[in-house]
């Protein structure tokens, strides 16, 4: 029996390659939008343990240690662990385990929360992905995806451009926001909070490159209700039914 490829679409997330996408003041703010959401979902679990699958590069792991939260990393293999995140490892605010993604070496609801970014949109095997994301979370998952409500429905047709911006980007799977909440719905998971990130494409911030200007962009779709009908990627919570 062939058994099935590795679940490893964080490899690319933890590449120097990657990380120069958000080596920028508009990268830096595109990461703080998503903090500041990923912060106000985890309300009410001060102090929660919480699992980071494919977190490798760091963005969310090292902070929420520093904010108090028990925070283990599963990467694929030490190649999807990015140097931004070492020195939280070596210094052990931050538990480093690796694995198949589908499988994390951990009991069934044995961490309060299981976070998983950038992955949904690049993994081989999506319902296998979404079980082990919700196997030992014993209260929430937290995942980000690019859903067919936004610019992304155009996502193949505007993928040329999108490249010229950002020079290695990826195909990515766009989904509906049923067919993601029917993923969970099968491992007892239902949804509490939907949170779009962005209403005008994240090419479009990066091309402009004034965060200033992206900002004013965004308030001003967040106030005409755009960003909340039509923004992407959406970061959702699904809590154990």
């Amino acid at each position: 029996m062939v058994s099935a490829p590795l679940e490893d679409a964080d490899v690319e997330t933890a590449s120097p390659g990657y990380a120069q996408r958000f080596a920028s003041p508009v990268g830096e703010w595109m990461l703080a939008t998503q903090l500041d959401i990923t912060v106000e979902l985890l309300r009410g679990l001060k102090g929660a343990s919480v699992l980071d699958v494919g977190g490798g590069h760091g963005q969310t792991a090292s902070t929420l240690a520093e904010r108090g939260h028990r925070v283990s990393v599963l990467g694929s293999s030490p190649l999807a662990v990015a140097a931004t995140l070492r020195p939280a490892v070596d210094s052990g605010s931050v538990n480093l385990l690796t694995g198949d993604l589908r499988n994390p070496p951990l009991e069934a609801q044995s961490v309060d929360v299981v976070l998983s970014y950038r992955l949904l949109a690049h993994a081989r095997d999506l319902p296998g992905l979404v079980a082990g994301l919700c196997r030992p979370a014993r209260t929430a998952v937290i995942v980000d995806y690019a859903t067919t409500r936004s610019f992304n429905a155009a996502a193949l047709l505007l993928f040329g451009a999108k490249q010229k911006v950002e020079q290695n980007t990826r195909p990515f799977l766009v989904m509906r926001d049923d067919d993601v909440a029917s993923l969970f719905e099968r491992n007892g998971f239902f949804r509490r909070d939907r949170r779009p990130q962005f209403f005008w494409p994240m090419a479009l911030h990066r091309a402009l490159g004034v965060p200033a200007l992206s900002r004013a962009l965004e308030a001003l779709a967040k106030v005409l209700g755009l960003r909340a009908l039509f923004g992407s990627p959406v970061i959702a919570r699904f809590d154990r039914g």
